[in-house]
C-alpha cells in the first residue's frame, strides 16, 4: 500500500460522526452522506463503515474498492444535506453542478466545501449485514481542510436539519423522520416502515 499524505488530524475529526462518501466507477463520481464511519485501528491505520445497500454508491464501492470522505462541519448548512442526501441513486449526477474538480490522490472526488478533513480508504474486508455492507478498509490518504469542529448527528439534529411542519387539520396525526424530516401520514406508523427517503426504519420515526 502506498501511502500519500497522513494527518491524525483528519482522522481525529472522522470520530465525529457525519461525512459525505464518494466513489467513482469510470466516468461517474457518486455521493451520499453517512455517520457510521469510524477509526478502528492505528497500525495500520484503518476504518469501518457501514452502507446502505439501496445506495449507488454501495455498489460502486464493492466494485472498485475505493472511496473518499469528507468531513462535514457545525457550517455546514442544510442545502448541503438536500444536495448529497442520505442516499445516492442512479439517475442523480451529485457532481454535475461541481466546478472545483477536488479529487485525491485515488482520483475519487471529495467535497472541500463545509468540511474540515478528507479520508481515502482502501477496502481490505466486505461484510453483508442485512441492509447494509459493512465496509472494513485500510486509509491511504488523510488531510485536515479546516479548523471547524465536525458535524455531529446530535447537532445536525438539534441546529441543521428543519423541523417538520405539523398537520395543519386538526385532529391529523403522522409521524416525522429524525433523520430526514420526511413526514408519513396516518394514526400509526407501520413497525416495518422505512423512509422511502433516507431508508432509515420506524424506531427513527417521532410522532409529530
Amino acid at each position: 500500500m502506498t501511502l500519500h499524505q497522513m494527518d491524525p488530524a483528519a482522522l481525529f475529526k472522522l470520530s465525529y460522526g457525519m461525512v459525505i462518501l464518494t466513489a467513482k466507477d469510470g466516468d461517474k463520481d457518486n455521493g451520499c452522506i453517512i455517520n457510521t464511519a469510524i477509526q478502528i485501528t492505528a497500525v495500520p491505520v484503518r476504518l469501518a463503515m457501514a452502507v446502505n445497500k439501496a445506495n449507488l454508491t454501495n455498489e460502486m464501492i464493492r466494485k472498485t474498492g475505493e472511496f473518499n470522505l469528507s468531513v462535514l462541519t457545525e457550517h455546514a448548512p442544510f442545502g448541503v444535506f438536500e444536495h448529497f442526501g442520505f442516499r445516492s441513486g442512479k439517475d442523480v449526477d451529485k457532481f454535475a453542478e461541481c466546478s472545483d474538480g477536488a479529487r485525491s490522490a485515488n482520483g475519487i472526488r471529495y467535497v472541500p466545501t463545509h468540511t474540515s478533513g478528507m479520508i481515502s480508504g482502501k477496502v481490505t474486508a466486505t461484510h453483508d449485514y442485512g441492509t447494509h455492507t459493512l465496509f472494513i478498509a485500510d486509509v491511504t490518504e488523510a488531510f485536515p481542510l479546516s479548523d471547524a469542529p465536525a458535524m455531529t448527528y446530535q447537532y445536525y439534529f438539534d441546529r441543521v436539519k428543519p423541523m417538520p411542519q405539523k398537520p395543519q387539520a386538526q385532529g391529523r396525526k403522522g409521524y416525522a423522520c429524525a433523520v430526514c424530516g420526511y413526514v408519513y401520514e396516518g394514526d400509526s406508523l407501520p413497525a416495518d416502515f422505512e423512509c422511502p427517503l433516507c431508508l432509515h426504519g420506524a424506531a427513527d420515526f417521532q410522532p409529530l
